[in-house]
């Protein structure tokens, strides 16, 4: 018999993945009895990149609330009318592997605002990388942070 904590989990996530909620949007997420699995993700080296490009030329935002600023799909879909899907790409860290490059489900970790990065969209992708343990986009974040902080500080 299933715990309260895996019936509760359970509900949450269904929850989640039914509402499209922001913490799981990106993550494809399922039950196979108490085991959880998420997508899997590589680094966008594009993304890395254009971080760091922001950072150097001071294109950022050291303190704002995240859950504010982090484009919804409206803002998104905005972005893709005037922007190519290469554009699209380099404002996330991780790469979805399976979906087409043409498909918003590809890209996760999203780390700006379309025009900014910010310093609370970066710790955003670490500490839910690190959740989810997706150890490679949590170092790229975690390395982008550092510069951040010893460039701005």
């Amino acid at each position: 018999m299933p715990s309260a904590r895996a019936a509760k989990r359970r509900r949450r996530l269904g929850a989640c993945a039914a509402s499209g909620g922001p913490v799981y949007r990106r993550l494809a997420c399922g039950l196979a009895g108490n085991n959880l699995s998420v997508a899997s993700y590589t680094v966008n080296d594009g993304a890395v990149a254009k971080a760091k490009r922001l950072i150097e030329s001071r294109q950022y935002v050291l303190n704002s609330d995240w859950g504010d600023v982090q484009p919804n799909a409206a803002v998104e879909n905005d972005y893709l009318e005037s922007h190519s899907w290469e554009e699209y790409s380099e404002w996330h860290l991780g790469l979805t592997e399976g979906p087409a490059d043409d498909a918003k489900a590809r890209y996760a970790f999203a780390y700006g605002d379309f025009r900014r990065l910010h310093r609370t969209g970066l710790i955003a992708c670490h500490y839910r990388a690190a959740e989810w343990r997706h150890k490679e986009i949590e170092l790229a974040a975690h390395e982008l942070l550092q510069l951040l902080d010893k460039t701005s500080g």
